[in-house]
């Protein structure tokens, strides 16, 4: 789990916990001095205890021994205070469908779990460009950019926010409108100066001039930052741009149609088109799933078309609307990946996941294969370190796999990208004592993953075969789970020797690693999960880290994390913290102590990869989330990035 390495030092079982392991069973068959016990310690009926014969003891040993049924109590998802008993023929008040108007969403009965995961539409606005600004259509907003005076000075101090930015001159469409408004939005830089810093600040923008002319209707006119004129776009300026506009749109209410004008610094530049195409779907994304009536929040919900001119035109219009089309396929990528995240276990399942697999192949146009291994397949393949961890799981196992083949059928190199499945974490028998209600994100990497072969599914790159790989679960507690000191057996033949239940991820990558290397037979693989705590404490909660022994895998991260924005920072792999994998009765043991948890980690799934193939695990804990907005969708932009190079990239 994403706190695994904190898991790893000091973590015990709680008293109560242990004395429900003691008696554990299923629940219909527990006896009643376990259940005497477990109540009481948990402060429920201390009398109990004392008092077997007591009413209560009675009434409690007739629900439970006597008839054979549950009791819906206090503890269910929905707080009835009543003890009833559930029928399992006839739907329960536990019930939800979207055929009735009470329950919003689909998820799970009493008797059985959600099978399947909704997914979040994107904007319906549509994005285009045009070679000619026409600030005489139609728009209700109207966004201007401006670039900033070169400077002289390379030396700069650009933190100095005392400095005066010499005034910018406003040439060409831009000029003629301000003419036309009679210096309008000449005079709105100078009284936004100090903020705006006449457009030097990239994405940075003014507030809302409302003009109003006779004979039309009314229109706001906004000015947005290019940085400055002259100088190269550095990492993320196009993407600032892209959110600026879409959140403009979005934050002025009733508009419909809006016009944006940029200066000649975007040009026919086609990666920025695709970059503020993503950028501009991304910031609309919501999540009404969950949402009824007046909570649901949708972004610049009247917008149906924001038209892109640039400066001088544009010179190849197949290009430019290739390049929007490309930004919005990966946006469904990562539109995906945050959907993933956001959903409770409720909702999210193993199974509920592999049919969201399911649904990318069918939707990928014959782009990408599926292929689900249930836990008889997983058990032929000997994955022992998966399904150790899967017997704690209410649905069953699903190993996912998806496969891309370019339509060509020329493929330069095979790549594999696999990421950690866990649905929800518990932290198992080590549970967890802080945070619980996050571990829904423990998924972060398969949502990255699936996320990824979305958008690759849409954008189709040439080149190359990516393989997406996923070891579904859950880490629960039940009478199967694992438990501290059981050892495992992963399809490898490798031994693992269980410290800490809650360092439970990286035994099920463990064998979702070993299937891309030798079954699928990848030449490279990237690993992505949400696995140490003591990643979020080295590089906080913006910037993941990345593990690798192969500079030639390093490089080709750390540039598609700069083209992506999704920022990472390579660790070392200390080999002598390997000592701290040393195990008295088996190959190794699933974590260390708690220095250097994350290296240690990382150390562990290098036993189920090739020594000589290039691999890379990448812990996207910290930026996987954001407590405020929830979801990033982290991850699946450098995967897509990563992916399509290896397609560009010819064999030697």
């Amino acid at each position: 789990s994403s706190r695994e390495s904190r898991a790893c030092a000091g973590s015990f079982i709680p008293p109560a916990y242990l004395v429900l392991w003691l008696f554990r069973g299923p629940l219909g068959t527990m006896k009643i001095p376990a259940v005497a016990v477990s109540m009481a310690l948990f402060g429920s009926v201390s009398a109990f205890v004392t008092r077997q014969s007591s009413s209560v003891g009675r009434s409690v040993a007739r629900s439970l021994v006597a008839s054979q049924r549950p009791v819906v109590g206090a503890g269910t998802a929905f707080g009835t205070m009543q003890s009833r008993s559930v029928s399992t023929t006839a739907p329960t008040a536990l019930s939800m469908s979207k055929d009735d108007k009470k329950n919003p969403f689909e998820t799970w009965s009493f008797d059985s779990h959600c099978k399947s995961m909704e997914w979040s539409p994107l904007s319906e606005a549509e994005l285009v460009v045009s070679g000619e600004f026409d600030e005489g259509s139609d728009a209700d907003l109207v966004i201007v950019g401006v670039a900033a005076p070169a400077s002289d000075d390379e030396d700069e101090d650009s933190s100095s926010d005392d400095k005066e930015e010499e005034p910018p001159v406003l040439t060409g469409a831009a000029k003629a409108l301000d003419d036309k408004l009679g210096g309008a939005l000449s005079d709105l830089m100078a009284e936004n100066a100090k903020a705006f810093k006449n457009g030097a600040g990239v994405g940075s923008t003014t507030p809302t001039l409302r003009v109003a002319t006779a004979g039309s209707k009314a229109k706001r006119y906004v000015l947005v930052g290019l940085g400055k004129d002259g100088k190269d776009w550095e990492d993320g300026d196009v993407t600032k741009i892209g959110n600026a506009i879409a959140s403009k749109c979005s934050a002025e209410k009733k508009v419909g149609a809006a016009s944006i004008l940029l200066s000649g610094k975007v040009g026919d530049d086609s990666a920025a088109l695709s970059d503020i195409s993503t950028a501009f779907y991304s910031t609309l994304y919501a999540d009404n799933r969950y949402r009824t009536g007046a909570k649901k929040e949708t972004p610049a919900e009247d917008l149906k078309t924001v038209t892109i001119s640039i400066e001088g035109g544009v010179s190849d219009q197949s290009s430019a609307d290739a390049a929007i089309a490309a930004g919005k396929s990966l946006t469904t990528g990562v539109s995906l990946c945050r959907d993933i995240v956001n959903a409770p276990h409720n909702v999210l399942n193993s199974e509920s996941l592999a049919e969201t697999a399911k649904r990318i192949a069918k939707e990928s146009g014959g782009n990408i294969s599926c292929k689900i291994l249930g836990k008889k397949e997983c058990e032929a393949r000997g994955m022992g370190s998966f399904l150790g961890v899967a017997r704690g799981s209410e649905t069953d196992p699903q190993f996912i796999h998806l496969t891309y083949k370019p339509k060509s059928g020329e493929v330069n190199k095979k790549v594999a990208v696999v990421g950690k499945g866990l649905l929800f974490d518990t932290g198992g028998y080590n549970i967890k004592t802080a945070m619980m209600e996050l571990m829904k994100f423990d998924c972060g990497g398969s949502a990255a993953t699936l996320g990824a072969a979305r958008a690759v599914g849409e954008l189709a790159p040439e080149g190359v075969e990516a393989h997406f790989i996923v070891a579904a679960c859950e880490n629960m507690i039940n009478e199967r789970a694992v438990v501290p000191s059981d050892i495992l057996t992963a399809s490898n033949g490798k031994t693992i020797e269980i410290i800490n239940t809650d360092a439970e991820g990286r035994l099920t990558l463990a064998d979702a690693l070993v299937y891309a290397d030798r079954e699928v037979g990848a030449e490279s693989i990237i690993e992505m999960s949400t696995l140490t705590g003591a990643m979020m404490v080295s590089l906080g909660k913006e910037i993941c880290g990345f593990f690798t022994t192969d500079d030639a895998l390093a490089k080709e991260l750390e540039d598609a994390s700069k083209k992506t924005g999704d920022k990472s920072w390579r660790m070392p792999m200390a080999k002598e913290y390997n000592d701290q994998l040393k195990s008295k009765i088996a190959d190794l043991t699933n974590c260390g102590t708690r220095y250097g948890g994350a290296i240690t980690a990382a150390l562990f799934l290098e036993n189920f990869v090739s020594k000589k193939k290039p691999f890379a695990h990448i812990d996207i804990a910290g930026p996987v989330w954001n407590d405020k907005s929830g979801a990033t969708g982290f991850g699946a932009k450098l995967a897509v990035e990563w992916i399509s190079r290896q397609g560009q990239a010819k064999k030697e």
